[in-house]
């Protein structure tokens, strides 16, 4: 399969897709001074292409009662044991984020809890999980970098 060339037209429409994922094609196209029907094949072989492989949606996490974010380092007795864990820590809804890693822990977990007695629940759900020998946890104080863009736009120069 030929690599797909995106151009700045394309670079524009994954900007404005990005800030909202939920944007109108005709809404994009009076944007950027293009037909909506442009905008719909271009975003048609991007997802052909596999560049774009969904849409999302953000959620107020803090609206909903959710605002208490821990990492959670996980240490495996085995390492063989890592599909199995992590086929558990897959059945706890709280964990958001899950990484196998190299260094210092065998898995890398993301949770969302409502507050401190909720996320101690979610925490010991992972440590009696077998195969868990212990875990690491680091609170979140808060979020204070999560910029999709950035990443997007050096890729765009890399790309050119």
């Amino acid at each position: 399969m030929a690599k797909f060339k995106l151009d700045d037209i394309d670079h524009q429409i994954l900007d404005i897709l990005i800030d909202n994922s939920r944007t109108a094609f005709t809404d994009i196209a009076k944007r950027l001074d293009i037909s909506a029907g442009t905008v719909h094949v271009r975003v048609k072989k991007m997802e052909e292409a596999g560049i774009i492989t969904g849409s999302s949606l953000s959620l107020d996490y803090k609206k909903l009662g959710y605002s208490f974010i821990a990492y959670v380092g996980v240490f495996l007795q085995k390492t063989s044991q890592t599909k199995f864990v992590l086929e558990r820590i897959n059945e706890i809804p709280f964990v958001t984020v899950a990484h196998v890693t190299t260094g210092k822990f065998n898995i890398f977990c993301k949770i969302r809890a409502k507050n401190t007695e909720h996320a101690k629940k979610i925490i010991f759900m992972i440590d009696d999980i077998e195969g868990v020998y212990r875990t690491e946890t680091m609170i979140s104080m808060e979020e204070s970098l999560n910029d999709k863009k950035r990443l997007m736009h050096s890729i765009f120069k890399e790309l050119q």
